[in-house]
């Protein structure tokens, strides 16, 4: 019955996802800038960052460990591999969830090279032991290797050249001191503002080869939430709309039927956005509501509500935390085309979802 199939179609599908996976991996590395030159927004961090490893080099020394702390998507990696490319040394890569004991840390050390640039990612969700590890590598250069265990335990002192680790967390406050301390020079990225953005979005498009209208552009960055990786996440898909329904270029009337058909609304929420204001105005009045209770509603998980859409609708304005709970702002009622309540709720009023207020 199948025997018209080729025989090596499975190899082919493989391949074929294999070529697509190598294809993203491409595409990502091509838009990221590869100096600081090239390096759009983030005029403080650069000019610091630049007067710290021009020193580094003009000495002949490896510059000062770095920490680069600020929410997702706003180039902590990409900074990274600028640094390594700068400074003409390899790059390794690693995260914090991947480091889970102190043997994976000294693995990692004892391949280190002398002026090799260790990224970390998500510093902040490194085990206890292996940020102890890290202590003594950063400062002194060298780390204790424990053979054997119990009374017969030996430790073996491992020298490891100097190096230079460059950490990236989106939660600075959950790092502890001796380790934030460590660091030389540490750089809080700020969000992007439209015009930084547009200009990404117009970098990005040259190198994709598509035509972008200067206002097609600028609609694109209006609603990339100040944050470069979702710009140019809404870059592809608007392309892809482009090439499907239209002549292939992209003009503001293509980003914003794109957008649209991708439930990105003009100030760059998103349904997950819409949903948790509309359960709070609607379903609950405009709070206050508790956390647990609101992620229910709109059948997320907690994390994904407090994480994703909260930080967001918190900066717009939309929502405020309150000892109470959740309370959506008259601003939120506006965006969603309601009418606010009138005057203060019921005196002495519970939130809902007692089981999960703030403290």
């Amino acid at each position: 019955m199948h025997d018209d199939l080729p025989e090596d179609r499975p190899d082919d599908v493989g391949a074929v996802a294999t070529d697509a996976s190598a294809d993203d991996r491409a595409f990502e590395a091509a838009l990221r800038p590869r100096s600081l030159g090239e390096l759009v927004g983030q005029e403080r961090v650069r000019e610091q960052l630049s007067l710290v490893l021009e020193a580094a080099v003009a000495r002949d020394r490896t510059p000062d460990h770095v920490l680069l702390s600020g929410p997702p998507g706003l180039g902590k990696t990409t900074i990274a591999m600028i640094i390594a490319h700068q400074l003409a040394t390899p790059l390794r890569l690693t995260s914090g969830p991947a480091i889970q004991h102190a043997g994976d840390l000294a693995a990692i050390l004892s391949g280190i090279n002398e002026g090799d640039v260790l990224f970390i990612d998500e510093i902040h969700r490194m085990s206890r032991p292996a940020e102890e590890l890290l202590y003594m590598a950063m400062e002194d250069f060298r780390v204790d290797v424990v053979v054997g265990k119990g009374p017969g335990a030996t430790a073996i002192p491992l020298e490891i050249p100097p190096f230079t680790t460059v950490g990236a967390t989106t939660r600075a406050g959950l790092l502890p001191s001796p380790l934030r301390d460590r660091f030389g020079f540490t750089a809080q990225l700020d969000y992007y503002d439209t015009d930084e953005l547009h200009r990404i979005v117009a970098r990005s498009a040259g190198l994709l080869g598509l035509e972008v209208s200067e206002d097609g552009g600028r609609e694109i960055a209006s609603r990339s939430r100040g944050t470069p990786r979702i710009a140019n996440r809404l870059l592809r898909r608007v392309r892809d709309y482009a090439e499907v329904r239209g002549d292939g270029t992209v003009g503001v009337a293509a980003a914003s039927a794109a957008l649209a058909l991708y439930e990105v609304d003009d100030l760059g929420l998103d349904r997950l956005d819409r949903a948790v204001l509309t359960a709070l105005c609607s379903s609950f009045g405009g709070g206050p509501v508790g956390i647990s209770t609101l992620a229910v509603a709109v059948g997320e998980e907690r994390e994904t509500v407090e994480e994703i859409a909260e930080p967001f609708l918190v900066r717009l304005g939309f929502l405020a935390r309150t000892p109470r709970g959740r309370v959506a702002t008259p601003a939120a009622w506006e965006h969603l085309g309601l009418a606010a309540p009138s005057g203060p709720g019921p005196e002495g009023q519970l939130p809902l979802g007692v089981d999960d207020v703030e403290p």
